[in-house]
């Protein structure tokens, strides 16, 4: 099977806002917004684009048509997708595919969310929770707590502070780091800079785990998207100099080790991070220490610990350690999160994974202005979401292949 090679050529977000901060925001303008950005970056009109895969995970169906009608109305297939906090990414990786598999030169990835206010709570109440085996098994480690998703992470960062010798104190360095890293994103919904003991000593959200306020994503709306296109779309429209190219791609769901190791590190999809990086390395050829800039899923500081491991920048039980180290931030080994991760950033879940699509790209470029990593020329990206789903991706500007 001939499969094509897929770039980015155009990326857009709004900025990410508290939920209801700005007065009369729906999610057709917020679509609008970064689509048009999108658009404009590639130097197209909506008109060449063949799909669209558009991601939210509050909503009603259809929501991803009304969306797209905003930019235009050709007819094209557009497809709805919610893959929980994955949803961003994995509306990426659907439109890519359509790519590699040669069925569109160019298509639309688009992720959007409008919140309420507070932590996450299922929406229906007439029928199973998509997340009650996890809890389930949780339970079995851990008493339950409320609300329900920092528990499940702080279960899991108890386990690797109990079993690896990690302290709360390390989880708030990541936080640390990632709230100084938003200071220089005009995009992020938050911009303030925290030391370690301001973290800490922040409202508790999960005191037996020693989890704060400020470990933690905020809700959030707004809005990602990006332009995607094969080789012959590229060259045909002069756009090598400027085109991202997706070195390596995979999704992959939960795995049997997923319950069976009784584990809360895997239970909050750790070994599905870990295959999925495994896989993309051996698409891309490449090896953790190639790359240069990382956009990951820190929708609580222990997750970034825990993918710190899972993509291989650390040891199995070491994440701790390379949080003291500095070798996540500038002048260290890799820049982890500069947008300021989903912590400070912002985590509007369908747009989530297409926010850090646009990062590294900017990255890549070199348009990130007062948060570029210097000599950037290999990304990674890497969006989980429970249930469970997790996609990373790797890039590398079209150029260092050779003309497309």
């Amino acid at each position: 099977m001939v499969v094509s090679k897929v770039y980015v050529i155009g990326v857009g977000m709004t900025k990410f806002e508290k939920p209801g901060r700005r007065e009369g925001w729906d999610y057709p303008a917020m679509a609008e917004e970064s689509g048009t950005k999108a658009l404009d970056d590639a130097g197209i009109t909506f008109e060449e684009i063949e799909q669209a895969h558009v991601g939210f995970v509050f909503g009603e169906s259809a929501s991803g048509q009304r969306a797209v009608y905003e930019l235009g109305m050709t007819g094209i297939p557009i497809t709805n997708v919610n893959n929980n906090c994955a949803t961003g990414s994995t509306a990426l990786y659907l439109a890519a595919n359509a790519i590699r598999g040669g069925l569109a030169d160019c298509t639309l990835a688009l992720g959007f969310e409008k919140m309420r206010p507070g932590s996450l709570s299922a929406t229906y109440e007439d029928r199973e929770w998509p997340l009650k085996k996890h809890v389930q098994a949780l339970a079995e480690l851990r008493a339950p707590a409320s609300p329900p998703a920092p528990w499940m992470y702080g279960v899991a960062g108890l386990e690797h502070n109990e079993k690896y010798g990690s302290t709360p104190e390390h989880f708030a360095k990541i936080a640390e780091k990632n709230h100084r890293h938003s200071a220089n994103n005009p995009y992020a919904q938050f911009q303030d800079v925290y030391t370690v003991d301001d973290i800490m000593g922040a409202k508790m959200v999960y005191a037996e785990a020693g989890l704060t306020r400020l470990m933690c994503s905020p809700t959030s709306d707004g809005s990602g998207a990006a332009v995607l296109a094969s080789a012959r779309f590229v060259e045909e429209h002069d756009l090598g100099d400027r085109a991202i190219e997706i070195v390596g791609q995979a999704m992959v769901t939960d795995l049997r080790s997923t319950f069976d190791t009784g584990s809360a590190i895997n239970l909050v999809g750790t070994d599905m991070s870990r295959k999925a990086a495994e896989k993309v390395y051996a698409q891309a050829g490449l090896t953790p220490d190639d790359v240069d800039v990382i956009e990951l899923h820190d929708c609580f500081a222990p997750n970034e610990l825990f993918t710190y491991e899972a993509l291989g920048l650390a040891g199995e039980g070491e994440g701790h350690l390379l949080a003291d180290s500095g070798d996540t931030t500038y002048g260290g080994r890799w820049v982890v999160n500069p947008s300021g991760g989903l912590i400070s950033k912002g985590h509007p879940l369908g747009a989530t994974g297409l926010a850090q699509c646009a990062e590294l790209t900017w990255q890549l470029r070199g348009e990130a202005g007062a948060r570029q990593v210097e000599g950037a020329a290999v990304a990674l990206q890497h969006n989980i979401g429970l249930g469970g789903a997790v996609v990373v991706t790797a890039y590398q500007p079209a150029h260092r292949g050779g003309t497309p």
